[in-house]
Formats: C-alpha cells, sequence, structure tokens
C-alpha cells in the first residue's frame, strides 16, 4: 500500500495565505534594491530570478521573504531610512533633472534609493520628508490620511479681513498651462502672522497639495508670493533645521 503525500497542517496553510504577495517588481523596489521602473525593465531582460527561476513579468506574484536574485545577487531588506530635510530655494525636488541643475539628492550622496515624498517646487524652501519606504511614503500622500500642511508665506501686499475669509472659503483659479481645466482652490487655515509697509508674512495651512495651490491663490487677490516656506507636515516639523540640513526622523 502506497503513501500519499501528507497535506500541509492548517496552521501552515494559513501562514502561507497570510504572506501578503506583489509583483516582483515591486519587491525589489521595496526591498530598496531599485527603482519600481529599473526592476520591471531588469525582469523583461531576464535578469531576475525568483525561487530560482527567471522571470520575465513584472508582475510575477511574490513575497518579502521570497530569495529574488538580481543579476545572480542577493536582494534584500535595506534598513528603512526616514529624513526630514530643509530644501533651500532654488533646488529641485526630483531625482534627475533634464537641465543639469542640483536636485534635492544631490545632498544625500551617502544614501541609496531613497526619494523625495511629494514635491515642494524650485522657488519653495522648507521641510520635504525622504525615504527608502514606499509604504511610508504612500501613506504620507494618500488624500485619505488628510495630512495637514503648514507654510509661511510672504506676499506683496497686506489681504482685508474678508479676502482672508474667500481664501478659506474658496476661489476658481485659471489654468496653470493653456488648455487644461480651471480649478476650485481653497486654504484650510489662514492668518497674518505679521506687516511690513507694504508686504506681510501669513501663515497657511492647506489639506490637500494641489499644484503651486498657495502662489495661484494669492495671484486671485493681486499679491505675488515673495517666499514661500513650509515649515510642517502632519507631526513632523521643520524646527531648527538650516537650508541643506536634515536629520533622522521616527515613522
Amino acid at each position: 500500500m502506497w503513501n500519499k503525500t501528507p497535506k500541509p497542517s492548517k496552521d501552515r496553510q494559513s501562514t502561507t495565505l497570510s504572506k501578503k504577495c506583489y509583483g516582483v517588481a515591486r519587491i525589489l523596489s521595496k526591498r530598496g534594491t531599485c527603482s519600481r521602473s529599473e526592476a520591471e525593465k531588469a525582469c523583461r531582460e531576464g535578469r531576475v530570478t525568483l525561487r530560482g527561476k527567471i522571470v520575465f513579468d513584472p508582475e510575477t506574484p511574490a513575497t518579502m521573504e521570497d530569495q529574488i536574485l538580481l543579476d545572480g545577487n542577493k536582494t534584500g531588506q535595506e534598513k528603512k531610512v526616514y529624513l526630514a530635510f530643509h530644501k533651500p530655494r532654488g533646488i529641485i525636488t526630483t531625482a534627475n533633472d533634464e537641465k543639469g541643475r542640483k536636485t534635492v539628492l544631490d545632498f544625500f550622496k551617502g544614501f541609496k534609493h531613497i526619494a523625495p515624498v511629494g514635491r515642494l517646487d524650485a522657488a519653495s524652501e522648507g521641510l520635504l520628508l525622504l525615504t527608502n519606504d514606499t509604504d511610508f511614503a504612500n501613506r504620507i500622500l494618500a488624500p485619505e490620511t488628510h495630512l495637514d500642511k503648514t507654510y509661511h508665506v510672504q506676499i506683496s501686499g497686506i489681504p482685508t479681513d474678508n479676502e482672508l475669509q474667500q481664501m478659506q472659503n474658496g476661489v476658481t483659479v485659471p489654468p496653470r498651462i493653456f488648455g487644461e481645466s480651471e480649478e476650485f482652490m481653497h486654504m484650510k487655515k489662514v492668518h497674518i502672522l505679521r506687516t511690513g509697509e507694504k508686504n506681510c508674512w501669513l501663515e497657511v495651512v492647506l489639506d490637500e497639495g494641489k499644484n503651486r495651490e498657495i502662489r495661484r491663490i494669492c495671484k486671485q487677490f493681486g499679491y505675488e508670493t515673495l517666499r514661500l516656506v513650509r515649515i510642517k507636515i502632519g507631526p513632523y516639523e521643520l524646527a531648527d533645521l538650516k537650508p541643506g540640513e536634515y536629520k533622522e526622523i521616527k515613522p
């Protein structure tokens, strides 16, 4: 009488099912081995091995515990890095710039595979988060989290109480690029911090991240944005960081 191969126990089955699966390219990205696009390219070129077999489809299911080789080399989970950075004015928030301008990653030559969480345009400065943890970045950026972002903004004029209230109620602004639609924008909170003879500083809180939102709202009231500094993202604060400095934070 021959013996049947024993079935895995219920406990073993539940453990296997509980392991979350992702596409193999995403696993490589989550491990910090390379970017998602680089991992997808490597798969198509036959350079990725999953559990001893070459895979060509970047969406091949895999778990974080699987053995995955890239170009024959083991890939593992890198130490998670979470940084708060004071982005100086004039620095581009991107990994590479086609015009050869300095980017935020030029300040982090000693770190591998980190990326900015969201953006600050070149003319803006202040708090920017960077990490190699894509799950953390996605939680920060997800619309459902509604993390407030606080800015100190210098503008060319002194708005009236009525104008400040209108900024909170919201206004429709023209498209940034010809052919696009108008957009409704508002500030969650806004008040005057201090005034000068011809300009003032505002404290503005936003709960969404539309492109150049503060500048475009202020322009609707005839005010030019002279300086824009982000001082807070959710629980993370710029504090005493000087331009170009960074510190580790806890997720």
